[in-house]
């Protein structure tokens, strides 16, 4: 057997997994927007940098890998559109994004378990959500309000948000009471099993 040939082969062979790896994930080509950390099974980064992951320190966010989307992987996943009367204003918006159970699948949480997510913002504001309620209330991760992207400084570059005017739990609240599960500004999301 020629040694060269024996050689190439085993390095290519042990380089198919990384290969496949990078075919079903591919690199963040834009800043993370979105990092999902603890229970969940897919990786793309370590652990917290305490020098450059600040405002993950400055929250008190912990973890040794965790799960990043940038706008180009959440817009892959599929779209659902929503109509709700916000707060803010009183005005019925269309927002759009993928749902919260997919962005979480998409991060190897799988969305039967019985799970805890809490979901935070960048002010701080931190929601304790169980997956029965996420999926039960059709809860999505808009990243655009009225066919425009969701910005940051505004109530982006996440929103978690539920159609509040149709929910059982929520339609008869006053608005100001409707949308307290929902943090905007979302940029990181925690998972804790059981």
């Amino acid at each position: 057997m020629n040694k060269r040939h024996f050689l190439g082969t085993a390095t290519l062979a042990g380089l198919w997994p990384a290969v496949d790896a990078l075919a079903a994930d591919p690199a963040r080509k834009g800043p993370g927007l979105l990092t999902l950390s603890g229970a969940i099974g897919k990786s793309n980064r370590g652990p917290v940098d305490p020098a450059l992951d600040q405002l993950l320190v400055k929250h008190g966010v912990k973890f040794d890998k965790a799960y990043v989307f940038d706008s180009e992987a959440l817009l892959r996943l599929p779209s659902v559109r929503i109509k709700a009367t916000l707060e803010y204003d009183a005005k019925m918006h269309s927002l759009a994004g993928p749902l919260l159970t997919s962005v979480l699948e998409a991060a190897g949480v799988p969305t039967s378990s019985e799970v805890t997510i809490a979901l935070r913002a960048v002010d701080g504001y931190v929601v304790p959500l169980s997956m029965a309620n996420a999926r039960a209330y059709r809860m999505i991760v808009a990243t655009e309000i009225d066919g425009t992207p969701l910005a940051l400084g505004g109530l982006g570059p996440q929103w978690a948000i539920y159609e509040a005017d149709t929910l059982a739990a929520f339609k008869d609240k006053p608005l100001k009471e409707r949308f307290a599960l929902c943090p905007w500004g979302l940029y990181s999301i925690e998972v804790t099993r059981g």
